[in-house]
């Protein structure tokens, strides 16, 4: 049944990362609750909210949604609990830090990893679609994927990075291939790239809490606003199925709330 239901995902364009922890929480439920009926599924809904974050709840239950979607018991189907959006944006590297970031390492020569930061922060890319960009696509200056509700999104390499980065393919000789390999030649990782940004950041005195991935993509969406306040068209860009997913793009950082009151609250 794991096999059929693991089938069933990879056809849902899902990731690699979603597939894994779908089928760990699947795991989990039959092999506690053994059957699926309306109260084992509020039984487990119960111990979620009880144990976990509403940000974790929701996704152990969209796995459980999407089991009975594929067992076509929709009716038996669990309501999603309210996350409370917090009024602040947390842990966003500031634009100083992102550019002295870009420039440490362009200054220690460290042109591959200078892209990485550039590429996540300029095309607003999740890492794990970044991983997939390969020469091919800067050539062309894009790279169409699949969000995962089967849609078809763009991502594009704005024209000051492709130009950047064709030079340096060029100086490279890359032809083709990958975009960004790891030291054995292989396409490298999400977890790669994670820990690598988490040594950068120690290396140069950064918070290890703003230098990660997403990060990154939370610097593109803020700057795009600011620079082009067309919040449907960043959702798009994003690859948002909801617009209201985006709107937390029109939030202040805590680290700009902080620096207004100070300048205001003078009284």
């Amino acid at each position: 049944m794991n096999e059929k239901f693991k089938n069933y995902l990879l056809k849902e364009n899902l990731s690699e990362k979603t597939i894994t922890s779908y089928l760990w929480t699947i795991n989990y439920f039959i092999s506690t609750y053994f059957e699926v009926n309306k109260a084992n599924l509020l039984a487990y809904k119960g111990y979620l909210m009880e144990t976990f974050k509403p940000k974790t709840v929701n996704l152990r239950l969209q796995a459980i949604n999407k089991y009975l979607e594929f067992l076509k018991k929709d009716r038996l189907k669990l309501k999603f609990i309210k996350v409370q959006q917090k009024n602040f944006l947390e842990n966003v590297i500031s634009n100083a830090d992102y550019k002295y970031l870009k420039n440490q390492l362009k200054k220690d020569n460290n042109m591959e990893w200078y892209f990485v930061v550039w590429y996540l922060a300029a095309t607003g890319a999740r890492v794990s679609e970044l991983i997939q960009i390969k020469v091919e696509h800067v050539h062309i200056g894009y790279f169409d994927l699949y969000t995962k509700g089967g849609k078809l999104r763009r991502l594009y390499i704005p024209k000051l990075l492709k130009e950047q980065t064709e030079k340096w393919l060029q100086e490279n000789n890359m032809d083709s291939g990958w975009l960004f390999k790891n030291r054995f030649g292989e396409k490298i990782t999400a977890r790669g790239i994670s820990q690598q940004l988490k040594n950068y950041a120690i290396k140069y005195g950064l918070s290890t809490k703003v230098v990660y991935p997403h990060s990154f993509r939370h610097r593109f969406a803020k700057n795009f606003l600011d620079k082009f306040n067309d919040i449907a068209l960043l959702a798009d860009l994003m690859g948002h199925e909801s617009i209201e997913t985006t709107r937390i793009y029109l939030r202040r950082t805590a680290s700009e709330q902080r620096a207004i009151v100070d300048k205001v609250v003078t009284w």
